[in-house]
């Protein structure tokens, strides 16, 4: 336990994988969630499947207006939030020759424009004291191709996290980044045996990452227990980019 009971947390992009798992865990350590998605049927099952706790919200993280309706939510329901999880994201293959103007733009649009609005539209309903969390990626700091442009948003995330918490210091609100290496989600089902095995291979800990073990880190940022922790990156990755 971690001690969130009795908080407000908000997880944009909760409805499935590492976002599913942070708000799951959430609740289960006391706080009240709301948890946002793009598609009404997953949002739906998302909040079943945790209960009580959670309520679900579709919602754009692209589009600002989506972004103050799920504030809105929270002011309506809570009066303030209290954590504030940016897991929102996109990430597609593209080499430098196969790369497009649009392609360029969705990611950013989703990964960074998302983030960034997100923060902005919960600022005002951000309590004194507020944790603030960005799932980013060891993508940051590598070099992945074909996913360069996923590897470009996520280091803008951790660029913004360090100037966000310089900025929002004066009021107690810590800004950090859970940068997960490969995790086994929803998503990797589809990927092949070969494919698992090269992206396993180069890991210490000889496994993928669980959702839960990066919800896990993302609870401690968010929590009392980091409270001297801000602009920091707290890699869930068993030491592939450590080691």
């Amino acid at each position: 336990m971690t001690g969130m009971t009795g908080r407000v947390a908000v997880v944009i992009g909760g409805a499935k994988g590492i976002g599913f798992a942070t708000a799951a865990a959430l609740a289960r350590d006391g706080a009240a969630v709301l948890l946002t998605g793009r598609r009404e049927d997953e949002v739906a099952a998302a909040a079943e499947r945790i209960g009580a706790p959670a309520r679900g919200i579709v919602a754009d993280a692209s589009a600002r207006d989506d972004l103050a309706r799920i504030v809105d939510e929270a002011r309506h329901r809570h009066g303030r939030i209290d954590a504030l999880v940016l897991n929102a994201g996109l990430s597609e293959p593209a080499t430098i020759d196969a790369a497009t103007g649009e392609h360029f733009d969705r990611h950013f649009a989703v990964n960074v424009r998302g983030a960034l609005f997100g923060l902005q539209a919960a600022l005002p309903l951000l309590s004194d004291g507020a944790s603030v969390v960005l799932v980013g990626s060891i993508a940051a700091g590598m070099g992945v191709t074909p996913y360069s442009t996923y590897a470009a948003t996520k280091a803008a995330l951790r660029s913004y996290a360090r100037s966000w918490a310089a900025e929002l210091a004066p009021r107690r609100i810590r800004v950090n980044v859970v940068a997960p290496g490969p995790t086994d989600t929803e998503m990797m089902a589809a990927v092949p045996d070969a494919l698992r095995a090269q992206l396993i291979a180069p890991i210490p800990l000889g496994r993928m990452a669980r959702p839960e073990e990066v919800a896990a880190a993302t609870l401690f940022l968010l929590s009392d227990a980091a409270s001297f922790v801000t602009g920091a990156e707290l890699c869930v990755d068993g030491g592939m980019r450590q080691v």
